[in-house]
């Protein structure tokens, strides 16, 4: 069951890293890609994740995630969910923009140290007016150790940001994202890009796998190996299903047989 689960595994990461693939025909214009708290990267998409900008100036860069295998992406690409940048206070980087139209924001993210919900909780703003992720708990999405994207659609035009009909100043041709301090424990970011395009634009995530769908088919194979496994040696009768007539027969002949022989010894 072990090796089938694990050949089961191979081809679920091969099939999902084709499909993923399949599913993006081209993406947009890429304008923005960090790698937070990591070097840089060129994902399976062809995105090219430049190095941490904030190195030496703001917050933690860590690799704790290394130790780590990162679900629902192929392999190339769990770097970008194993190295992230957090700080014991509010941070965040500047995006630079410069033409009209529509924009995705592609915020990655992974828990890699925490083993329960509610340990790690924060919001996330856009341009300081945008509140566009709300009490993110990653564990309490995905678990740990599993990537999780959120993909945030916003529009630029004349000089002006628009989200979910809410609008902001676009200062100095550059818009902002925040990671908000909260009451537990630090904001955090895995890695982040922008592409000029639509959501239909980007490439996404597959979906969690079921886990009722792994337990129904190890049950199934505990099934199926009860079935056919072979008995050890002759099935054993229920002697409480035996005729006991059949069991007095021999006692009936012993009897019989030593009748005769009593009789002859009295007679001596």
């Amino acid at each position: 069951m072990f090796i089938k689960h694990l050949f089961k595994s191979f081809f679920c990461v091969i099939a999902t890293t084709l499909a993923t693939l399949s599913d993006v025909v081209s993406i947009g214009e890429v304008i923005y890609a960090i790698n937070a708290g990591g070097e840089a990267h060129t994902d399976v998409f062809g995105i090219k994740y430049e190095r941490d900008p904030l190195f030496g100036k703001v917050g933690t860069p860590s690799d704790y995630g290394k130790q780590l295998l990162i679900g629902r992406v192929p392999q190339n690409d769990h770097i970008l969910y194993q190295t992230e940048r957090y700080h014991h206070n509010t941070f965040g980087y500047d995006i630079p923009i410069n033409k009209d139209g529509d924009y995705v924001m592609v915020l990655k993210f992974c828990e890699v140290y925490f083993n329960a919900p509610n340990m790690k909780v924060f919001d996330i703003v856009l341009n300081g007016d945008h509140t566009i992720v709300a009490d993110l708990d990653i564990f309490d999405k995905v678990g740990r150790g599993v990537a999780h994207d959120e993909y945030i659609s916003f529009s630029v035009q004349n000089g002006r940001l628009y989200y979910n009909e809410e609008e902001s100043d676009i200062r100095g041709g550059k818009i902002r994202v925040e990671f908000i301090k909260g009451y537990r424990d630090n904001p955090k970011i895995n890695a982040i890009y922008v592409v000029k395009g639509k959501i239909e634009d980007v490439p996404k995530l597959p979906p969690l796998p079921e886990a009722e769908e792994w337990k129904n088919e190890e049950s199934e194979d505990r099934s199926s190996n009860s079935k056919s496994r072979r008995p050890s040696g002759p099935k054993t009768p229920d002697p409480y299903s035996v005729d006991d007539s059949s069991l007095m027969l021999p006692v009936f002949i012993a009897i019989g047989a030593f009748l005769p022989l009593l009789f002859c010894m009295c007679k001596l």
